[in-house]
């Protein structure tokens, strides 16, 4: 008698499918839970050896942005205004000054002029006082004549209208009398050259401060005269 007639048959005994069925059963109930595999990067085999899961992906998901911490695009329209505010305080600006600055932030060329026109409007941009105001300064200030305020006007975006209307406010007196303190005060300090030299740099500073070569000559001749030097002798004379 064989020892093993006693036990009794498998309930999938004479059904080969049955049996299969059986020990994938007891075999998947062994493995470990699908977490773990993918926790240690291994796979599942099918009962004939081959890979059936997947190898988790290097690349990780990106977590999704906090929208606390997301700052709204800022108005162009509030960032042009702070920008006039900011240059317009302490000191007054001209319309072209403002307008190349704004440009250089990259504001809107429409939102630049709306709010350029505004603050026209309500005095805070005013070319043709800026131009008086100027004027007022560097004419005695600076001793400069008509030709180098209108230079200096034209390069802070000054129109050359308004720009004339206030140089016409000089008087020719007021612009004599400053080129006589240019020319006193530099001749103080050519003492040790002769008349000639003394001639030729005051003439050129002159120049440079914008006056005619006509009311050059004239002043700085009346002036080395009345220092008891002799005087040059004026174009075309």
């Amino acid at each position: 008698m064989s020892l093993h007639e006693d036990r009794p048959a498998p309930a999938w005994a004479g059904d080969v499918s049955l049996g299969v069925d059986a020990w994938t059963r007891r075999s998947t109930a062994s493995e470990p839970e699908a977490g773990d595999e993918t926790r240690r990067g291994t796979s599942r085999r099918s009962s004939g050896g081959r890979r059936t899961g997947r190898r988790p992906s290097s690349r990780a998901t990106p977590p999704p942005e906090d929208e606390a911490t997301q700052v709204p695009h800022a108005d162009p329209e509030s960032v042009a205004r702070k920008i006039l505010l900011d240059q317009l305080t302490g000191q007054p600006r001209t319309r072209g000054e403002l307008q190349a600055k704004l440009a250089k932030k990259l504001v809107p060329d429409d939102v630049a002029t709306r709010l350029l026109d505004r603050f026209e409007e309500v005095g805070l941009i005013d070319d043709e006082a800026f131009a008086r105001l100027w004027i007022g300064s560097r004419q005695p200030g600076k001793g400069l004549a008509r030709r180098a305020l209108a230079q200096e006007l034209r390069r802070k975006g000054i129109d050359d209208e308004v720009a004339r209307e206030a140089l016409d406010e000089i008087d020719p007196a007021d612009e004599e009398h400053a080129a006589r303190l240019l020319v006193r005060k530099k001749l103080r300090t050519l003492s040790r050259v002769d008349d000639q030299t003394a001639t030729r740099r005051l003439v050129g500073m002159l120049a440079r401060k914008g006056y005619g070569s006509g009311m050059a000559f004239s002043v700085v001749r009346d002036e080395l005269r009345s220092a008891d030097r002799e005087g040059p002798e004026a174009p075309g004379a």
